[in-house]
């Protein structure tokens, strides 16, 4: 199983490019930078990542974000996933960025995306890796902050595919964003929204609804409504799910309990996500390894979230063929 979830051809669509950042690259940008972290060791960071919720993981996270100050930062930072990704065979990526943790601190949004665009580029043609960039707005901000970040972006608009919705859900609603996504629509961007991780069904609703989002972003509490089960079971929309972060940040106590079987067995296009790999103990293959250990996910099912994925991207269709003809030659060569 573990060669079969090691050569699968993989798709990620929910990885927070800030979540990547190591605490060994944490340390080297920050003595670059001069910056002090109130760690003494990669160890001691590691026992840091002890969280209850996640408020607990943004206060951490945030402050890691600290560190990257320039534009080489930020192409060290996204290249550095971008390698462990080819390494583990995602052929696709489509990673978030939050300019607003670094704009807030004086970080220009050109220096941010154009470090992070530059790391892409080379992964197309070094790593024969695809991606494409989402840009998130942080949910605990104004919708009048998001705004303006949006409009900071309309100059990198053929870098930047779509916008999404992150940080703490709960008591954030998706409707406070309604004007922002209708603009981001207006410019031609595709958008997504992180809902149903810690907030209720109701925030799905309303980022179907109001956001008119073609993806949801973790998901895993629609089970809590059959209408709303129905209705992305009907259109099919898809549901990128994060296992090992939903543990980590007390969604579910223990793995065994995570609802991506049942999920899969409703008939929801479900796909298997790392969320912020360095924070949450392992990348998109040690997700799938976890899921086999804990639940008995077997090699149907991982094809099946394998192909959700590469269908759910925002590729177009001849690069999505492309992937899922790949898909279907490893799986049936494999073993024989």
């Amino acid at each position: 199983m573990d060669a079969f979830i090691h050569g699968i051809p993989k798709a990620e669509l929910h990885i927070h490019i800030e979540g990547a950042l190591e605490p060994k690259l944490m340390f080297e940008i920050a003595e670059k930078n001069g910056c002090s972290l109130p760690f003494k060791s990669v160890a001691d960071i590691r026992r840091a990542y002890k969280f209850e919720d996640l408020q607990s993981f943004l206060d951490i996270y945030y402050q890691g974000a600290q560190v990257l100050r320039d534009e080489d930062d930020f192409y060290r930072l996204t290249w550095t996933y971008l390698q462990k990704a080819a390494e583990q065979n995602v052929r696709h990526t489509e990673l978030f960025f939050d300019p607003q943790t670094h704009t807030a601190r004086g970080i220009k949004f050109e220096t941010v995306v154009k470090g992070i665009h530059r790391a892409l580029t080379d992964a197309g043609s070094q790593l024969n890796l695809s991606s494409k960039l989402i840009m998130c707005f942080l949910r605990h901000l104004s919708a009048a902050n998001a705004m303006k970040t949006l409009e900071e972006a309309l100059a990198f608009k053929e870098w930047i595919t779509g916008v999404g919705l992150d940080s703490s859900e709960r008591g954030f609603p998706p409707e406070k964003f309604t004007s922002v996504f209708d603009l981001a629509h207006q410019e031609g961007f595709k958008a997504v929204a992180h809902a149903g991780e810690e907030g209720p069904a109701d925030y799905i609703w309303q980022a179907l609804n109001l956001l008119k989002v073609e993806r949801i972003d973790h998901g895993v509490r629609c089970v809590e409504d059959a209408a709303l089960v129905e209705y992305l079971v009907k259109m099919q929309v898809p549901l990128t799910v994060c296992p090992l972060s939903n543990i980590k940040l007390g969604v579910f106590d223990h793995l065994s309990q995570h609802n991506i079987m049942q999920m899969l067995k409703l008939g929801l296009c479900v796909t298997v996500n790392s969320d912020d790999p360095a924070y949450f103990g392992g990348y998109l293959e040690e997700n799938l390894r976890a899921l086999h250990k804990a639940l008995g996910i077997g090699s149907e099912d991982i094809y099946k979230l394998a192909r959700n994925a590469f269908r759910a991207s925002f590729l177009d269709p001849a690069q999505k063929k492309k992937y899922l003809d790949e898909l279907d030659e490893f799986v049936s060569g494999f073993g024989h």
